[in-house]
């Protein structure tokens, strides 16, 4: 390795002209600046520096033979140890010098470090500008060194940088904490003053109460004291009084005794006058008292023993006058509860009239808001097709209401007629499995006569199956197998717009209903086979089969049949049958044409009779049992609830088919209804109102008479 040129100046001791600032807060253009200045004065010091490395031109090998020693210590200039090496470095002989470049850097930075003031607070920060500086001529003499050595001393100052801005980042919490110290003190010393002023106070209550104390016991004292004395002048005042009586008895009786013997003296003075023996009138005397007093005695015995005693005559009457008394009350207080219920019974009665009455006056004013004049019916005649006869068969027993159903039923048939096609409505999960279709669909216009028994046939087909999947499904089942599968969508759309539309047709109206979800098939299969078991016991009843029986078989069979109809609902069935109050019991009655049905399905009147009694059972049993529950429909109810008030209101209902009802009113698969007594039965809860509309939907009906309630 070449050494470099040697340099004969020296270095010339310059002063700082800067010193960093006390807080150690340096920016970065402080920096800066103070970093060109040093270079250029580096710069001057190196052109007027000179030093030569080692003797002839070629590096020295000091340190090498010189162990032990170090070029440089981390000494203060000034101290003992600093002079002891001194001392010991001119002591060596000539033959083992530093070379004067070394010397030059060491009084160099010697002088440097004494010219530093050490008493300030960036005594460290400073110490290290001279080291600095003499690395920096170091690394500038030697160039092929530099970079190496440029990187570590760039690596070093990176450091400092970046300890330096984290002691200034830490600068403001020092202060925050030097700030929070000061509160907390001074929260300390408030609290400490606070508690010492309360134990001031404590103590003058402690001493007032103690003060208090003395003084209650001093007053207890002298009542104590007060109390004895005023007992032992009332024990002095008894023991005087109390001799005072006995003085007063002794001079009593010795009065009466003196008075006795002044009595007896002067009857001994005088025997002439009385003519008896004087001893013997003493003694007749002293016997008389005696007597005088036991007698006194047993009056004063009788006073106090029957003082309070009636006679038993008095007894008897005021006895027999009470007992009259207490019937009376008695009946009166039965009288008055009987009074109370009714007049309880009467106010329910007065609430629900005047319910209805305001219900019927707002019904009338909405009537008399929304009414409009009633219309002529008679102008339909010539609109609807068949004329005035088909008009007047279609009108007859309907009321408004109906009229405008059939009305609407013939305009509606009539637009159902025009119509070629109808718009598929998608594949929506909305829309009902056999209506799902996205497209046009043909309108294969069939009469109401073709649609009745279509769907006629649909029921049995269903009953021959015995109901393995679910109706909408088997209802475009039937109709692929009718039809085949290209015409099956057409026929589900023109029979599901068909029996839409003519809601007074009871099949159609019955199987719309069913095939929507709106009543289980259960209570169609039900009232065919309650319309069909009616029919077998009037057969049954007529011996000749000739299709007549009396009106009193009739009343028989009905009464068999429906065991828990009442007798006015009886009466409702014979009336539309044909019995009128003149009839007799041996009128005869054409039973079949009870059950006939005209071309487009529509059964008899005694058949429409039958379910519009059937429905009405339903509701009302539904009724009581919503009345049995005492709640109302928006409250909710558990299962044992439910299944309490079924048996409460029907009895006789089997456990099968009570478990019917309760997996239909909560919709609960048959293997997780639980038995009952179970725990999780209170789990299982329902809205009152979401229970009774899915019983609505399935065959409920009584199943036997409701006991009746106990008398109060």
């Amino acid at each position: 390795m070449a050494s470099p040129k040697p340099r004969c100046s020296s270095f010339a001791t310059t002063s700082r002209t800067h010193t960093r600032p006390s807080g150690g807060i340096i920016d970065d253009s402080f920096l800066t600046e103070t970093k060109n200045i040093q270079n250029r004065k580096l710069s001057q010091k190196r052109k007027t520096l000179s030093c030569q490395f080692s003797i002839g031109g070629q590096l020295s090998p000091w340190p090498t033979h010189t162990s032990g020693q170090t070029i440089l210590h981390n000494r203060k200039p000034c101290s003992y140890d600093y002079r002891k090496r001194a001392g010991s470095w001119q002591q060596h002989p000539l033959g083992t010098t530093k070379p004067r470049y070394l010397e030059q850097l060491e009084n160099y930075l010697r002088k440097e470090l004494l010219l530093l003031d050490l008493s300030t607070d960036s005594t460290q920060e400073l110490r290290l500008q001279p080291y600095r500086e003499i690395f920096e001529f170091f690394i500038e003499d030697f160039k092929t060194y530099k970079p190496l050595l440029s990187s570590i001393k760039n690596a070093y100052e990176v450091m400092l940088a970046h300890q330096r801005e984290k002691i200034r980042a830490l600068e403001p919490l020092k202060a925050k904490l030097v700030t929070v110290n000061e509160d907390c003190n001074e929260r300390i010393l408030a609290m400490r003053a606070e508690e010492r002023y309360e134990i001031t106070m404590l103590k003058k209550e402690k001493m007032n109460l103690l003060k208090l104390i003395d003084k209650k016991n001093e007053e207890k004292i002298s009542l104590q004291s007060e109390v004895s004395k005023l007992r032992k002048n009332l024990a002095e005042e008894y023991l005087r009084y109390l001799t005072e009586r006995d003085a007063r008895k002794i001079l009593i009786a010795d009065l009466n005794e003196l008075r006795y013997q002044r009595e007896d003296m002067s009857l001994a003075q005088s025997p002439g006058i009385w003519g008896e023996d004087p001893v013997k009138l003493t003694l007749a005397l002293k016997m008389t008292r005696q007597d005088l007093t036991r007698t006194q005695m047993e009056l004063n015995t009788m006073k106090a023993n029957f003082g309070d005693v009636v006679p038993r005559r008095d007894f008897e009457m005021q006895e027999k006058t009470n007992k009259d008394l207490q019937e009376q009350l008695d009946s009166l207080r039965d009288d008055y509860e009987e009074v109370c219920k009714e007049h309880e019974i009467l106010l329910q009665l007065h609430m629900t009239t005047l319910k209805e009455r305001d219900q019927f006056h707002s019904e009338l004013q909405e009537i008399q808001r929304t009414s409009t004049p009633r219309p002529d019916w008679s102008k339909c005649e010539d609109v609807v097709a068949g004329g005035p006869d088909r008009w007047q068969m279609l009108a007859e027993g309907k009321n408004s209401d109906q009229l405008v159903d059939v009305l609407l039923e013939e305009i509606g048939e009539g637009l159902l007629r025009e119509k070629d096609f109808f718009p598929g409505l998608g594949y929506g999960e909305a829309i009902p499995p056999f209506l799902r279709f996205d497209g046009i669909v043909e309108n294969k216009k069939p009469t109401k006569k073709d649609v009745v028994n279509l769907l006629k046939d649909a029921w049995k087909q269903r009953l021959v199956e015995e109901q393995k999947e679910k109706f909408p499904d088997f209802f475009f089942n039937f109709l692929e197998h009718r039809f085949g599968p290209g015409e099956a969508m057409a026929w589900a759309y023109t029979i599901f717009e068909n029996i839409k539309l003519f809601r007074s047709n009871e099949v159609m109206s019955q199987f719309y209903a069913v095939l929507m979800g709106k009543r289980s098939e259960n209570v169609y299969i039900k009232q065919k086979e309650t319309v069909a078991q009616l029919l077998k016991e009037m057969t049954n009843a007529d011996s000749q089969n000739e299709g007549l029986i009396t009106m009193e078989h009739l009343s028989t069979v009905l009464k068999s049949t429906f065991p828990f109809k009442k007798e006015e609902k009886i009466q409702e069935l014979m009336e539309t049958g044909g019995w009128h109050p003149n009839s007799s019991n041996a009128d005869l009655l054409n039973y079949r044409s009870l059950f006939t049905e005209d071309e487009e399905g529509q059964s008899t009147p005694f058949v429409q009779k039958l379910w519009e009694q059937y429905v009405d059972e339903k509701d009302e049993y539904l009724r009581e049992l919503k009345q049995e529950l005492g709640m109302e429909l928006h409250n909710e109810v558990t299962l044992p609830q439910i299944r309490e008030a079924l048996i409460s209101i029907d009895p006789s209902l089997e456990k099968q088919t009570l478990n019917s009802y309760l997996i239909q009113a909560f919709q609960l698969p048959m293997t997780e209804l639980p038995e009952e007594g179970e725990e999780k039965e209170e789990s299982i809860v329902v809205q009152l109102k979401i229970a009774l509309q899915r019983l609505q939907m399935i065959d409920i009906r009584r199943m036997g008479s409701r006991e009746p309630e106990p008398a109060s």
